[in-house]
């Protein structure tokens, strides 16, 4: 019997609610995404990832040298830096050099759409129509990120490679919104005030790049599928963040039987270090990506959530963790804002999640703040304006 079940309400739609009492730590389920990508930018500035499940490819040392721009920098206990132990697996594509984690991953590429996809020695040629079209995603598309055009490049070559066109075309309208108009705010976030322009240039680059109007298989294509397309990474992208660093970290402090001064060390050594990081690299310390869930997408928001989705093995395997005690009955919420997002005002917690996710949230906090002042605090507002500042 499974410990929850999906429901639909008149409220929220689907969502994910439990069946039996479910215990804090409880890991509900663990989920491989239909698809996943790094995203274009994370990539650009050197952050080395498994073109397939987004697993890092640089060691913890080689991570934090680069990120902390000083390769004097040496980590003790490097055997617990998993990708030190694992090194020798890596693999890259014997055309076009992508690299990949383990034989494995690129066989499951090669089977899902790398055969179409790959570049061959045309991979580093700016020239080239797919090349073209993540240059200009790039340019409408500054960081933060928060989706990537080759999730859609992706979705293509699935498309292109597979044996039932039908069956994967009815994984991915699962995900679709059903209201245009609603899509014209996701656009607007994603790509500025001139979103109409570019997402008609998106889409000719993209029909130039797989000759979407002469192959069959991509007749579905169209504007108006393409804007739906844009829509679904949109909103129902999941973000990936993974770091080798981290996961070092992890690693080192759960280690036992260390001497009291050398724990003590230890700890200085990493407050030292993401100290060092911080002035060098500021937030952006992980390898980042955008994947579609087919099970997490059903779930729903709350700015008082009991589950969060966490990424244990440092790969793009996501596993739904229960935060606290719940009950049967009871809706499995997440929350789709960070930390800081989430101690903010009702009235920034509605704003952000307007813009990016296109709803207004009744959950039990933001109804309990209901009659709070609809103001933004001066600090929140700096803190916008300064995130306004950084994307242009």
């Amino acid at each position: 019997m499974s410990s929850f079940q999906v429901k639909t309400t008149v409220q929220k739609g689907r969502g994910l609610f439990a069946t039996v009492p479910i215990a804090e730590g409880t890991v509900l389920f663990e989920e491989t995404p239909l698809v996943s990508s790094q995203f274009c930018w994370n990539a650009a500035y050197g952050y080395l990832a498994c073109e397939y499940c987004m697993k890092p490819l640089e060691t913890a040392e080689s991570n934090v040298q680069r990120l902390a721009n000083d390769f004097t920098i040496n980590l003790p206990y490097l055997e617990c830096c998993p990708i030190q132990n694992h090194l020798d697996e890596h693999v890259r594509c014997p055309d076009c050099n992508e690299r990949y984690c383990s034989r494995r991953c690129f066989n499951n590429a090669l089977q899902q759409y790398h055969k179409v996809l790959c570049l061959g020695t045309e991979r580093n040629n700016e020239q080239h129509p797919v090349n073209k079209l993540i240059e200009y995603w790039k340019k409408t598309h500054y960081p933060p990120e928060t989706s990537s055009i080759t999730l859609i490049i992706k979705i293509i070559g699935m498309f292109k490679q597979c044996d039932n066109v039908a069956e994967l075309r009815n994984k991915f309208t699962d995900f679709i919104s059903e209201s245009a108009n609603k899509d014209l705010s996701i656009f607007h976030k994603m790509l500025g005030e001139n979103f109409t322009e570019q997402i008609d240039q998106l889409y000719q680059l993209t029909c130039k790049a797989f000759d979407v109007d002469t192959n069959e298989r991509l007749q579905w294509l169209t504007p108006s599928g393409f804007h739906a397309l844009l829509a679904l990474i949109g909103t129902n992208g999941q973000g990936i963040g993974t770091s080798s660093f981290a996961e070092w970290v992890r690693n080192v402090t759960d280690l036992e039987n260390l001497k009291e001064e050398n724990r003590e060390s230890l700890d200085n050594l990493i407050d030292t270090l993401y100290k060092k990081l911080d002035e060098v690299a500021g937030c952006f310390l992980n390898n980042e990506g955008s994947a579609l869930y087919s099970l997490q997408s059903k779930i729903n928001h709350s700015c008082n959530p009991n589950a969060e989705c966490r990424f244990p093995h440092s790969n793009n395997l996501l596993a739904l963790t229960v935060t606290r005690d719940v009950q049967p009955g009871e809706e499995i919420c997440i929350s789709y804002l960070d930390e800081c997002a989430l101690e903010r005002s009702r009235h920034s917690r509605q704003k952000i999640l307007c813009e990016n996710y296109l709803f207004q949230c009744q959950c039990e906090q933001c109804e309990r703040q209901l009659n709070d002042p609809d103001e933004t605090s001066e600090d929140e507002e700096e803190n916008d304006d300064q995130m306004e500042d950084e994307s242009d």
